[in-house]
């Protein structure tokens, strides 16, 4: 059996490329956005298995449809875990929540073998997560640590900031680089509990230890576990973030 992977988080990619290698399933390619997946079908036959990620760097995976004529049997993978409980009313679509795991791995593969994929069905899955993609927020990070995978869940992030070009998630007990921007990251998280208090630094509200008042009208914040420098929320996010907290 074939599979091809779009996936646009590299390390969720190779995580699920080593499962699927134990069960001596090949992967043709690994791709990352709709563009590419797009290119890749006009040049390529298609596989038996498609592990397509629902939110990918240039948009939601639907738009691939809307160009090329899906034959393959698809298994969609999300971290958006509020799609998980409506997604299971549609028998035909099989479906897994990120970080995946290799017992429900094989359970949708199973799945995906022996139901036959409605065009209805598909339809109505693009109709709900179109619906809720206003609510699109990441529970849970992949990083890679040495030869690992680390998923870090986004209650337990004291804040996201950007140092000599790349961007690193701080952690109760650690930092780690994310394969994001933190333009990128600001339509990722929930902006109820996330904020982006200068062009450095998103913070978790949860993890604000305190605010103090600090030169020019701006605020210093202290942090539950990051102390390398300095949080200042900007002047002009002075106003939003008083009322982002209250």
């Amino acid at each position: 059996m074939k599979a091809l992977i779009i996936e646009d988080e590299l390390p969720s990619a190779r995580r699920l490329e080593r499962f699927l290698i134990d069960f001596d399933i090949e992967v043709m390619d690994t791709l990352k956005s709709i563009k590419s997946t797009i290119t890749w079908f006009q040049k390529n036959n298609q596989p038996n298995l498609i592990f397509l990620d629902i939110q990918l760097s240039d948009g939601l995976c639907f738009e691939i449809f809307n160009q090329i004529r899906i034959t393959s049997k698809i298994i969609f993978t999300t971290a958006f875990s509020h799609y998980s409980i409506k997604a299971f009313d549609y028998n035909s679509i099989s479906y897994l929540l990120k970080p995946i795991d290799k017992v429900k791995l094989a359970e949708a593969i199973k799945k995906a073998k022996k139901t036959h994929q409605k065009d209805t069905d598909l339809e109505q899955f693009k109709k709900l997560i179109n619906n809720y993609k206003i609510e699109n927020h990441k529970e849970s990070f992949t990083v890679k640590v040495g030869n690992k995978i680390k998923i870090i869940e986004t209650k337990d992030i004291n804040c996201f900031y950007s140092f000599e070009n790349a961007t690193y998630v701080q952690t109760n007990s650690s930092s780690y680089i994310l394969n994001y921007s933190l333009t990128s990251l600001e339509s990722d998280l929930n902006p109820e509990q996330f904020f982006r208090v200068n062009r450095t630094f998103i913070v978790n509200l949860n993890a604000i230890k305190d605010i103090v008042s600090y030169t020019n009208s701006r605020l210093k914040l202290v942090l539950n576990s990051y102390t390398d420098s300095e949080i200042i929320v900007s002047r002009e996010r002075v106003k939003e973030f008083k009322e982002f907290i209250q």
